[in-house]
């Protein structure tokens, strides 16, 4: 999820936070912009929104693949699904020893024009796994404004208002749920 400082040709110019803030794309919004990323790792609870169990804020330019591997050694005995940023048949290979199974959509091949039945039927089963993390980003958005930073002024501002958000969000997740 972006936490956007600056989008646009503004982009170019913004130095706020320059120490954890970067430019970057996110590809679900088709969005160019300067700040942070929010990644979170969510244990899947049935009918509601799951349970994050890892979080972590990178600046905008890093890959989402480039983060998992690094905390792939953590993960452990059971199923991980993601998103197409994250398709790796070496990822895929490492987390197999660690009795892990990674689940992407299938992406489509440099020139295919079209995705096969069993790969599109393959897509949409995986996707609709996912989409309560996905509806966690929405709710953690709709009920702080944390993606959008833009009149943030400093690191110390960007901070609080990344963190305080967060804090916010997830007390009123544990006490509501």
């Amino acid at each position: 999820m972006p936490i956007i400082l600056a989008q646009g040709r503004r982009r170019f110019q913004a130095k706020v936070a320059g120490e954890v803030a970067d430019c970057g794309y996110c590809a679900s919004k088709n969005l160019h912009y300067y700040g942070l990323k929010l990644h979170a790792l969510g244990i899947r609870q049935p009918g509601t929104l799951p349970h994050p169990e890892y979080l972590e804020f990178t600046s905008a330019r890093p890959h989402d693949l480039t983060v998992l591997e690094r905390i792939y050694p953590y993960l452990w005995h059971g199923e991980l699904y993601a998103d197409k940023a994250y398709v790796s048949e070496v990822l895929k290979q490492l987390l197999k020893h660690q009795e892990m199974e990674l689940l992407t959509p299938s992406k489509k091949q440099k020139g295919q024009e079209k995705l096969g039945m069993f790969e599109k039927l393959w897509s949409t089963s995986v996707s609709r796994v996912r989409q309560p993390i996905e509806s966690f980003f929405n709710w953690l958005e709709e009920r702080t404004g944390i993606q959008m930073a833009s009149k943030v002024r400093s690191l110390n501002g960007l901070l609080v208002h990344v963190y305080g958000r967060l804090t916010a969000a997830m007390y009123v997740l544990k006490f509501n749920s």
